[in-house]
């Protein structure tokens, strides 16, 4: 068995919660590249920049985190007559954590977090996911 991979996914709160009330997670606008590198058992955290997208308010906080399902990314309707990539995901009950709060704890953060948010999709160390889930739920 392999060990697990944990990733962040960077999307507006208006997006992670259309997610997170489906079931599902969704990146880069809909695109399976990103999708294909999250396996199951492995986690995706989300983290919002903002509000929402284009215009939103400043947000910079975690948002979701989940357990991805084993099942392939499959293809659905996004609105306006646009299909995109879904995954299936578990999210777990959290709450809303600014990322500032956590800054001197994360490793990744180390560096300029700037950059990495700019990916889209970016892998955590196991550490890391412990400080966030930790701060999101509580455990």
């Amino acid at each position: 068995m392999t060990t697990p991979r944990h990733w962040i996914g960077v999307v507006s709160r208006d997006h992670v919660m259309i997610g997170v009330a489906g079931g599902f997670a969704m990146l880069n606008h809909g695109k399976l590249a990103p999708l294909r590198r999250l396996h199951p058992g492995g986690t995706l955290i989300y983290y919002s920049p903002g509000t929402a997208c284009p215009e939103g308010q400043t947000l910079k906080a975690f948002t979701a985190i989940g357990s991805v399902r084993d099942t392939p990314p499959c293809q659905a309707q996004m609105g306006h007559g646009q299909t995109g990539y879904r995954q299936d995901i578990d999210w777990m009950p959290a709450t809303e954590t600014p990322i500032l709060s956590l800054t001197e704890r994360l490793e990744f953060t180390s560096g300029n977090r700037g950059m990495m948010a700019r990916r889209g999709l970016f892998e955590i160390s196991q550490a890391d996911f412990q400080t966030i889930r930790s701060a999101m739920t509580g455990d």
